[in-house]
């Protein structure tokens, strides 16, 4: 077994690798970054030491050969898929944690890769792999495929460089677009054109290699949930996955690792039809994976190994065990907790944690697992991806997974840092969803739905919020005639409460009824619930609404900003509303400003211009994701201070507008 083992990477995965390792007693190194410095992964790996970039592979490995380090794992993202990487790794004596470099180079260019997969029988989107990539000869390529079409980075990979192109008349700036993001996140703006599958679902399976040329499978995850090409929910085993399926499909997986020769962890990735149920010649190979990836948490879950263990085990010498001896129990399913703001197009967001509780599992194997490379205090950079935690549930049945796992999201207190967390809960609570209705476009199509509270929830939330704030003047007052709990004689109880909720002033009445049941005017309608508030003396506090025999607690905490109530996923300050701050942002939409530190990468903007409402003029990469500022309102560009390939800070005004005369 190696003994010492440098993790070239960060955040959660740094911390995930770093436990296993340790658990075997194995010494760990870890590198940081000057924005990581203070983060768990650093703290409790054996040494640390600074670096300046998570890409100076030649910095990297001198620490590996410093520290008397063996082994460097390269965990995902980074580094971790580069051929040129691993041979040096190599090349200086170490060992590499991953697949040879000949495997990598073999499956990172996706037109090559598909080529050599036709070659071994393994079944291939129709779709233009060819040298030509002038926009003319791309663009006739998707007329004979026939639209809608998927034009695809080359060298791509995580969903950068994917565009969907349902008319000719999309396809040049999609193109564009596409061509400039794989420059971008790869050094090669090149691209195939594949034809889109209707209603299409992403399964992939998990296979591994061992040097004694074992091969074995450890089943499915389906990871059609995705947002942007971004998977946001994976789970194990597929729904409506059936033996025959599976065997055809595990079988092309293990026959596209055998044409490559593949050793340790990997990922073929197949998009599937899902217009029906799932087929033996229903799928097609899209890529592999020559890495361990985020979601891998999930087929640990429902086999019982360790993936980074073995993929340890493996690269120290050892033999996998049999493909009869791995075994797929239950069901789990994963949620990607990301600092994002759902209510500006889920912009990533950057800062201080304050506070950042997640239910904990017991440890590895558990009813339910947290990943996570933040604490209490952490601060999120704004360097990299915006991926904060991920949540693993695993239960006997789906259903109970995914309810379970929606439970525990709604537990989660996140301040002051909006997140996907209340997204991720409504997702996992569709219909739909639980009876595995979806396809990779549906969070796309219910957007609207799943990125905003229902009114169901939200006069719970107001009612929660009045329960507590209540409770909390009730518990500072100690004058029972100044009590501010509405009381009144002949009459019931009655109290208004007044906040700031969804970016809008909202008020909640409460008139009291029998034993803790009130009545509750709220967002347009009265309601009946069974109400309770309780204040502790530390400051901190909770609420409980029963409705129709359901139970929904709020939990508050006394914080820098005030009191903070934490419910269904989502975060409120109990506080009333800043008018004046509301009316300041009316008055804003004259300035189109930077949402966060991040590079220009184009201006469509033109001084002078009209435009309307929703027209795109800068488009903006920040935290690995582009993002498109368009215009608020109706006007004619009066400046333009944007320049593409500039970097740009938080708040600055890229486009200033004036009205149409």
């Amino acid at each position: 077994m190696i003994r010492t083992l440098l993790i070239a990477n960060r955040g959660e995965i740094a911390r995930r690798i770093n436990n296993t390792a340790r658990r075997l007693g194995v010494r760990t190194v870890a590198v940081f970054t000057e924005w990581d410095e203070g983060l768990p992964f650093v703290r409790e790996a054996s040494t640390a030491y600074q670096i300046e970039s998570y890409l100076d592979a030649e910095a990297i490995i001198a620490i590996a050969k410093d520290t008397g380090a063996e082994a460097i794992h390269p965990g995902y993202g980074f580094l971790s898929e580069n051929p040129d990487f691993a041979d040096a790794v190599i090349a200086a004596g170490l060992v590499w944690v991953g697949p040879q470099p000949a495997s990598i180079r073999a499956m990172g260019l996706k037109d090559a890769a598909k080529a050599l997969m036709e070659k071994h029988g393994v079944p291939v989107t129709p779709g233009y792999h060819g040298e030509d990539q002038s926009p003319k000869r791309l663009k006739a390529a998707a007329k004979e495929i026939g639209y809608p079409v998927l034009i695809k980075a080359v060298a791509g990979g995580g969903g950068r460089g994917m565009r969907r192109v349902d008319a000719p008349a999309q396809f040049d700036e999609a193109l564009a677009s596409a061509q400039r993001e794989a420059k971008a996140h790869f050094k090669d703006d090149r691209v195939l054109v594949e034809k889109l599958v209707q209603n299409p679902r992403h399964i992939e399976v998990q296979v591994f290699g061992d040097r004694h040329g074992n091969l074995v499978h450890m089943f499915e995850r389906d990871c059609s949930l995705q947002r942007r090409r971004q998977k946001v929910i994976e789970e194990s085993p597929a729904p409506g996955m059936t033996p025959e399926v599976r065997a055809a499909m595990t079988d092309a997986a293990l026959r596209a690792a055998k044409a490559v020769n593949y050793e340790n962890a990997g990922t073929v990735e197949f998009i599937v039809d899902g217009s029906g149920p799932l087929r033996p010649d229903g799928f097609w190979f899209m890529e592999m994976n020559t890495r361990l990836q985020v979601e891998h948490p999930v087929t640990e879950m429902v086999t019982g190994l360790d993936l980074v263990e073995w993929q340890l085990r493996v690269a120290s010498g050892e033999m996998l065990p049999s493909q009869d001896a791995i075994e797929l129990k239950g069901h789990a399913v994963e949620a990607r907790v990301c600092a994002e703001d759902p209510s500006r197009d889920f912009l990533p967001v950057a800062g201080r944690l304050e506070q950042f509780s997640i239910p904990t599992a017991l440890g590895f194997g558990e009813d339910l697992r947290v990943d996570s490379g933040f604490a209490s205090g952490s601060v999120v950079p704004d360097k990299y991806d915006s991926m904060i935690a991920k949540l693993i549930c695993h239960a006997p049945t789906r259903t109970q997974a995914f309810h379970n796992l929606a439970s525990r999201l709604g537990a989660s207190e996140v301040w002051p840092l909006p997140t996907n967390i209340a997204f991720l809960r409504r997702l996992l609570l569709e219909e739909d969803v639980l009876e595995g209705r979806m396809d990779t476009e549906f969070v796309e199509r219910r957007l609207d739905t799943l990125a905003t509270t229902s009114v169901e929830t939200g006069w719970k939330q107001l009612a929660l919020a009045a329960g507590a704030q209540m409770a909390l003047q009730q518990g500072a007052s100690k004058d029972p005639w100044s009590k501010p709990d509405g009381f009144r004689i002949n009459a019931g109880a009655r109290a208004t409460f007044q906040f700031e909720y969804q970016g809008r002033p909202e008020s909640v009445e409460l008139t009291a009824g029998v034993a803790g049941h009130y009545s509750v005017a709220a967002l347009g309608g009265v309601h009946d619930a069974f109400l309770l508030g309780h204040a502790a003396p530390n400051g901190d506090g909770h609420a409980l609404i029963v409705v129709d025999g359901r139970r929904e607690i709020a939990e508050v905490r006394a914080l820098s900003a005030g009191h903070v109530m934490f419910a269904f996923g989502e975060a409120m300050l109990l506080a009333p509303p800043d008018y004046a701050r509301a009316h300041e942002g009316e008055e804003a939409g004259d300035e189109i400003r930077s949402p966060m530190p991040g590079k220009v990468l184009e201006v469509k903007a033109k001084a002078g211009a009209q435009v309307k409402k929703g027209d795109p003029l800068v488009i903006l990469e920040a935290m690995k994701m582009e993002h498109t500022l368009a215009a608020p309102r109706d006007g004619v560009i009066a400046e333009v201070g944007a320049e593409a390939g500039e970097q740009t800070a938080e708040g600055v005004v890229l486009v200033r507008l004036e009205a149409v005369e």
